[in-house]
């Protein structure tokens, strides 16, 4: 039996002291918030999608730091594997578009009431308001942590679960980067991740609130070489884009910020060119003897008329019977490329995750354990990986925080 410390009461932390728990080790799980899971809570709108019931290939095609390094990790702790843990600790769950799987309730709060009682099952030791400041090493070997009050824990392995720097008020503040740099490990470069972006066009906070569903969104560069697409949904808000397709997008613009990218939304991908502009046609001549601001509204959100209207250049007074095939076609570009330009990502505040963090180069993929200091392993967020929406990131989280506890 080892005496283990978890640094960390999120996903990966909570079930890295189940797995040590099950292999009969004293564990002892030190949370610096008053409660386990404050992110876990709120991820999925307050729902949680645990993971994504995607075969393992695609789930690997997810993420899009380091996928590699997740191979043991993975095929140990599959999505399927998770499911299976959920639903053994007696939590149903359910499986909705895009494979996204969540608990049957929508209670990310049931998510984490099954594994806190777990942990007292296995008579894990959960310690609140218990901030750790240190891990002791000792000739590269752990010995335990220091807490904020002075007070030192040893112990004969340490994991670090602390999260990355998304959304600092549930206590994620980079904590393991710091522990980590300490003992010698590379922190590769962080980014908030999965983020809304901002955008200098000012007629974007007039549509604040309106989302738009089945649409496709290309990202590009200044030199038109698109970085990005796909379809589903996406939102506007006062500062700029967010939503669905937004959030992934943004982790394919984190280094490229400096080339002036831009979004083009198309607001009826089913339709090609010629097609939309028949359809236009069709509208225009119900609404033949009206004016062309009250010609839309077959065709578009109430909210999103005016902005298309200022943006295709045509007069809103003009009689639907007066424009020309010319102003037709104009307005056939706009809603097939509505143009966002980009000024920047929001903060980790409201980033999802964060991109970057320990080198995995010097973790052992089939362990999680440092290979600088021993008795040291490394879950979660806090690692250099990181995945688009989807139920993709926690899964990663489920099955490294696995990986450590099973291999303590």
């Amino acid at each position: 039996m080892k005496k283990v410390l978890i640094v960390g009461g999120g996903p990966a932390g909570m079930i890295a002291g189940i797995m040590a728990a099950r292999n009969n080790h004293q564990v002892i799980l030190l949370e610096k918030n008053d409660k386990l899971g404050k992110k876990l809570f709120i991820t999925g709108k307050g729902r949680c999608n645990l993971t994504n019931a995607c075969d393992l290939d695609f789930l690997f095609s997810q993420v899009m730091t380091n996928s590699k390094f997740l191979y043991s990790a993975f095929y140990t702790f599959s999505n399927e594997a998770t499911i299976q843990f959920f639903n053994e600790l007696g939590l149903k769950t359910k499986v909705e578009r895009g494979n996204r799987v969540f608990p049957k309730s929508d209670k990310s709060s049931d998510v984490i009431k099954v594994l806190e009682n777990e942990l007292k099952r296995l008579n894990v030791n959960i310690q609140y308001n218990a901030e750790a400041v240190e891990v002791l090493v000792d000739d590269n070997r752990c010995k335990g942590i220091q807490l904020k009050n002075k007070e030192k824990l040893y112990a004969d392995a340490v994991v670090i679960a602390t999260g990355g720097l998304s959304y600092k008020s549930t206590g994620s503040t980079g904590d393991g980067y710091d522990f980590a740099r300490k003992m010698g490990h590379t922190i590769k470069k962080t980014s908030p991740s999965l983020v809304p972006i901002e955008t200098k066009e000012q007629w974007v906070k007039y549509l604040q609130g309106l989302a738009l569903k089945n649409v496709k969104v290309s990202i590009e560069d200044n030199h038109q070489k698109q970085l990005y697409e796909d379809f589903g949904e996406m939102l506007f808000t006062h500062f700029g884009l967010s939503g669905p397709l937004i959030l992934s997008g943004s982790r394919y613009m984190i280094n490229h910020l400096d080339k002036g990218l831009k979004v083009k939304i198309d607001l009826k991908p089913a339709l090609n060119d010629h097609d939309l502009d028949k359809r236009l046609v069709k509208d225009f001549e119900k609404y033949q003897k009206k004016q062309f601001k009250n010609a839309l509204d077959d065709l578009l959100p109430k909210k999103l008329i005016p902005i298309i209207i200022q943006l295709s250049n045509i007069p809103e007074e003009k009689t639907v019977s007066n424009i020309t095939k010319v102003e037709r076609q104009e307005l056939v570009q706009v809603l097939k490329g509505l143009t966002c330009h980009i000024s920047g990502l929001r903060d980790y505040k409201e980033a999802i995750i964060t991109a970057g963090g320990i080198h995995v180069k010097e973790i052992h993929p089939h362990t999680m354990e440092s290979k600088l200091v021993s008795g040291v392993y490394f879950v979660g967020e806090v690692l250099d990986i990181d995945a688009l929406t989807g139920g993709y990131n926690l899964q990663v989280a489920w099955s490294t925080g696995y990986l450590a506890g099973l291999n303590i």
